[in-house]
């Protein structure tokens, strides 16, 4: 089978496991209902009682997971090949620490004074910054992988130690808003949410594909790419550019959700190959279905409590990475 017909039926695969997954996710919750009962709420709304709960609760909730899961996974599969390293994620180079730092600085100084609703503006400015301190900083005649990955190391562990204070030293009521945020929640998700994920997808998913060539030479080494006509500092730019506002976007819509952008890509790998073209739309779908799943169980797997979608897509990607990180020393 050639590997182009290979992706279409492994995304036509994924893409139905989607479809499936999000059908009964909408009928799951601390009030099941049943599928017949879901199809009336979506096609026929105002012949159903239960419209509220299928269109304003669920229905919102699951989209945005799946587009959170689809940007962290795209911006995860950017970094690891700007990086060349199988371990990078938007964790590494401090994308995730500075929205989470800007978040908690939100939260623990203006939340009393400036409406909640400017959150994912602060989260996603901290991204930005974030991403503009680690150029600045690994910028010595154009920017290395090595360097990138020192850098946002530094900065990453740097920017979690002003949030870890700000939370101490933070009320209550904040410290526990932050708390939740920082392990990665869609509790609560409304249309607007999705809404505000849209551009940064529409944008940086097309971008993807445009330098789709670029990045498979980037990932033969610089001096490969250089030998094929690839301006290396433009295109290592404007790819960083793209993952940073999708993971920055994931983060501010959905909070800390550690490790899809390290287990997406990985996944898309194995199922269609190498080739950054074929991997972008299956990492995106793996990821989308990653975020559904581990909401889908924090909304019922603990009822009547509604437990953070973060725990459980930390529960399976900290064994990941150690799997990961003792297979790169065999």
């Amino acid at each position: 089978m050639l590997p182009l017909t290979r992706t279409w039926v492994v995304a036509l695969i994924l893409s139905l496991m989607l479809a499936a997954s999000m059908a009964v996710s909408l009928s799951l919750g601390s009030f099941p209902t049943s599928p017949a009962a879901v199809a009336r709420a979506l096609f026929y709304p105002a012949a159903s009682d239960i419209t509220f709960i299928v269109w304003e609760l669920r229905l919102p909730r699951i989209v945005l997971a799946v587009l959170v899961g689809a940007a962290l996974a795209v911006a995860g599969a950017i970094l690891q090949g700007i990086v060349r390293n199988p371990l990078a994620s938007p964790d590494v180079i401090g994308i995730t620490s500075g929205a989470a730092m800007a978040a908690v600085v939100f939260l623990a100084l203006f939340s009393a004074s400036v409406n909640i609703l400017w959150l994912p503006l602060a989260a996603m400015a901290g991204a930005l910054l974030a991403a503009v301190l680690v150029f600045s900083l690994a910028w010595k005649k154009g920017v290395t992988p090595a360097r990138l990955v020192l850098v946002g190391i530094g900065l990453s562990a740097a920017m979690g130690a002003v949030t870890t204070l700000l939370i101490v030293i933070s009320d209550d009521a904040a410290a526990m808003h932050a708390y939740v945020w920082l392990t990665g929640s869609i509790y609560a998700a409304q249309w607007q949410d999705v809404l505000g994920m849209l551009p940064s997808l529409a944008l940086c998913l097309p971008l993807c594909f445009i330098l789709a060539r670029h990045m498979d030479a980037l990932a033969l080494g610089d001096g490969v790419a250089q030998g094929l006509g690839v301006n290396i500092a433009r295109s290592r730019l404007m790819l960083v550019a793209s993952s940073v506002a999708l993971a920055g976007s994931a983060v501010a819509f959905a909070g800390g959700l550690s490790f899809v952008g390290l287990i997406a890509p990985h996944i898309a790998t194995r199922l269609v190959g190498r080739g950054f073209a074929r991997q972008v739309p299956i990492a995106a779908l793996v990821g989308g279905l990653i975020v559904l799943y581990a909401d889908l169980l924090g909304r019922v797997a603990f009822l009547p409590k509604d437990l953070p979608a973060g725990i459980f897509v930390s529960g399976i990607g900290a064994p990941f990475f150690v799997y990961l990180l003792h297979k790169s020393r065999s």
